[in-house]
């Protein structure tokens, strides 16, 4: 397949979430408006229809496979487009690869541009998983721009998944669900970072299992809300062995916008190391203050610090 199809519209979101204008290397599939519009599979990565009949796809990494990089991005470029997609992740033992996934959705009428994606991962042994999200919303219209990300994790022993996850663009609804279970010596590390504007509404709910011997988490989320938007921060460790697991919320919050942060830990073992943090406020005014005797404005100084909040 190639990726002549695409319109204008997707490539301008494609190159946002990926920053590929228009041209992957390796292995790759693209989705626009609830179709393929492109697909490519390697020597060691291979990409096939979902072998449930569901629309989406499976991808197989191969053992050993050393550093390798698969883009699965998605556009919707119109109002009155759900896309479902159901993407499976089967990583073979002591693979290294990046994944570089994301969605943008855009409308200009007052359709509704909705993307859920919901991605099985299957991580064998000593394998390293790297997941890259970027999600934004675009146009004019006054529909809604919706994301709905469903992500369940299964890593095997040894097995290591990162993940960084961003939105700081456009959308105005998203309500982001992580599961994952974890064995023995396997680690999860997720960045999340989230901007809200307006009435924008972001969830954020991730529940993680730490089923095996000196298995460990690291769970960090950094927003900003703005405006009247709305933000709920929901996170459970479970700790069923030896293991080390750690949450973390730090917002900001300006204007009428609300922060809900509700971080939670279960101990089902005398050994399991269990930590959470939550701290919400305003930017501080002696930092608005510095960056104002540099010569910035009020409003530039605040962005300075929102930027740097978030990176």
């Amino acid at each position: 397949m190639n990726i002549n199809p695409l319109n204008e519209v997707a490539r301008d979101l494609l190159a946002q979430v990926t920053g590929k204008d228009g041209e992957f290397e390796g292995a790759y599939n693209i989705r626009q408006d609830a179709g393929c519009a492109g697909r490519r599979s390697t020597e060691n990565i291979k990409i096939v229809p979902h072998r449930e009949g569901k629309p989406g796809i499976e991808i197989h990494v191969a053992p050993g496979t050393d550093k390798e990089t698969v883009y699965i991005p998605a556009a919707v470029t119109k109002g009155h487009v759900n896309d479902l997609t159901y993407n499976d992740f089967y990583i073979g033992e002591g693979a290294s690869v990046i994944i570089v996934a994301g969605c943008g959705v855009h409308t200009d009428d007052d359709g509704e541009a909705k993307h859920n994606g919901v991605h099985r991962f299957f991580v064998g042994k000593n394998a390293d998983v790297v997941y890259e999200e970027k999600h934004i919303g675009a146009g004019t219209g006054e529909g809604k721009r919706r994301i709905d990300p469903v992500t369940d994790i299964y890593l095997d022993e040894d097995a290591k998944m990162t993940i960084d996850t961003i939105q700081i663009s456009g959308v105005d609804v998203t309500d982001r669900v992580t599961t994952a279970a974890l064995k023995a010596q396997s680690k999860l590390i997720v960045r999340e970072r989230l901007l809200t504007n307006e009435t924008q509404t972001a969830k954020t709910r991730f529940d993680v299992v730490l089923e095996g011997e000196d298995a460990g988490c690291d769970l960090v989320s950094r927003s900003v809300a703005r405006g009247r938007s709305r933000q709920e921060f929901y996170s459970r460790i479970i700790g069923k062995a030896r293991c080390h697991g750690h949450s973390a919320c730090d917002a900001i919050i300006d204007d009428e916008a609300v922060v809900t942060a509700a971080p939670q830990l279960d101990a089902l073992n005398p050994d399991a190391m269990l930590i959470h943090e939550a701290a919400i406020g305003k930017i501080a005014g002696e930092q608005i203050l510095k960056l104002r005797t540099l010569g910035l404005t009020e409003e530039e100084a605040e962005a300075k610090i929102v930027e740097g909040f978030l990176k």
